[in-house]
């Protein structure tokens, strides 16, 4: 058993959407009281998708995660994920309504989250990463194809390489201030696991976020997946993943990547085939040669269950990291690149 981190006043700024953030920031609350999370705001589907397209709204869906997963109010937190399985409200989470009906009455969507945040006593800030309303956009130029919509992306199977296309918002949206600051400000940034070309990349192609991510004086980390993509990212290794993070937000700005290292059991084995998920290879020749630290730690964790409701069971893996290990891994990278540069 790993003994418990002592409390600290680190700065973490997490940047994602959805489980993985989740995952990153339940682990890194118990850590440290200054957390940041800056949100992906192009998600279109199931709940939320239904919200934007009725009603005109902002996503509500991963910032809801995020602000459960930072939510010192058990109760609350269990309300705000209640999801209906049967009636009007089929299939949509209490938290997605909520904060959609804080925005029509505040007709803000920044001060929605403020409000959630105070009713589900949240530990730390959460940041949407723009609050113009973006669709995300995936083009192969070479070829004329276009695909619009995460939703529509999400669930595509990749007939050409992912790593030639390009990613957009449509249109260009005005990146959140607050992101930047939260950037600027942070002892840490770390890019949580998630899907790359709907979860990460939306956020990392904001040309305002990019440059932040280049210039700030915080410790640059992305914690890889534990799995590849059925038809999206299958084959990629450590390398690959890390490869497009960086394309994504055009600059080589990581400074360490943490990599699963655990082999799996033969129930864990058994279980990811049914979801055609593969451990990410670690090709370690590879990620000798590149710019960032590459570090090995033992993170996988238990499987999820499928949250009953769900509008979309399909896309959404539940192949989930260790919480403890993610924490330990992250901070020891960050006391030990503390103690190489003598700080």
């Amino acid at each position: 058993m790993y003994e418990p981190f002592a409390k600290t006043d680190i700065k973490i700024a997490v940047i994602g959407g959805g489980t993985g953030s989740f995952t990153l920031l339940t682990a890194l609350k118990e850590h440290t009281k200054q957390l940041a999370a800056i949100v992906n705001m192009v998600d279109d589907g199931g709940s939320t998708g239904v919200l934007r397209d009725e009603l005109g709204t902002l996503p509500p869906g991963d910032i809801r995660q995020c602000l459960v997963a930072l939510s010192n109010s058990p109760k609350v937190r269990d309300l705000f994920n209640y999801r209906f399985d049967e009636g009007t409200f089929g299939g949509h989470s209490f938290g997605n309504i909520l904060l959609t009906a804080l925005e029509k009455v505040t007709g803000n969507f920044s001060e929605a989250v403020e409000t959630a945040s105070e009713i589900l006593r949240v530990k730390g800030t959460v940041i949407p990463s723009t609050l113009d309303s973006v669709r995300l956009r995936m083009q192969w130029e070479d070829i004329s194809l276009e695909l619009n919509g995460e939703r529509v992306i999400d669930a595509e199977h990749f007939k050409h390489d992912p790593r030639r296309a390009t990613l957009s918002l449509v249109p260009e949206p005005a990146v959140n201030p607050t992101a930047i600051v939260a950037i600027e400000q942070a002892d840490i940034v770390v890019i949580a696991p998630g899907d790359l070309y709907t979860s990460l990349g939306p956020l990392l192609v904001i040309p305002e976020i990019g440059a932040a991510l280049a210039n700030t004086d915080a410790l640059c980390v992305y914690m890889t997946n534990l799995v590849t993509k059925v038809g999206q990212t299958e084959g990629f290794t450590v390398s690959d993943h890390a490869a497009e993070i960086q394309r994504f937000a055009g600059h080589d700005f990581l400074d360490y990547v943490i990599y699963n290292s655990q082999v799996p059991t033969e129930a864990q084995t058994a279980r990811y085939a049914k979801e055609q998920a593969v451990v990410v290879p670690v090709d370690e020749e590879a990620l000798r040669q590149k710019n960032y630290t590459a570090v090995g730690a033992p993170l996988l964790g238990k499987i999820a269950e499928r949250e009953q409701g769900d509008m979309l069971p399909v896309t959404r893996s539940l192949i989930r990291h260790d919480l403890e290990s993610v924490a330990r891994a992250l901070l020891d990278v960050y006391k030990r690149h503390q103690a190489g540069t003598g700080e």
